[in-house]
């Protein structure tokens, strides 16, 4: 097993204009099951961001786990998870083709590369 590390990751979505509302007040309310599937699966820091002039998505994540693909298929495996993702996916389009929901083969969320990154540190 190799030594765990921080592997961020951003992600896009389209959200449905219409569920502007609902979808921000059921992640007022997020389920303790979710967040401690997000724990248990080494995921830290998650935020989503919504940008309305695009009714455009953002989610940003640190992992900090040592396999991430074995993490990722267990999160989507998760039974609290996939309640989650039958309620907030019908509020969601996504952007790749041929996607049909989270936890499916296509990916639901797309991945956006990073460009630039600063961690700080001492300044000089």
């Amino acid at each position: 097993m190799s030594a765990p590390h921080t592997k961020r990751i951003c992600q896009i979505i389209k959200l449905k204009p219409e569920c502007v509302d609902e979808y921000k007040e059921v992640h007022r309310n997020v389920w303790p099951g979710v967040l401690n599937a997000l724990r248990r699966y080494h995921i830290v820091d998650y935020s989503i961001n919504h940008y309305p002039p695009l009714n455009l998505l953002i989610a940003n994540f640190k992992y900090t786990g040592s396999d991430f693909e074995k993490d990722m298929k267990a999160i989507g495996d998760d039974e609290e998870t996939q309640r989650w993702w039958r309620l907030t996916d019908s509020m969601q389009e996504s952007f790749n083709d041929g996607a049909s929901g989270s936890g499916k083969e296509i990916p639901w969320w797309t991945d956006v590369e990073e460009v630039f990154r600063f961690e700080g540190g001492s300044s000089a």
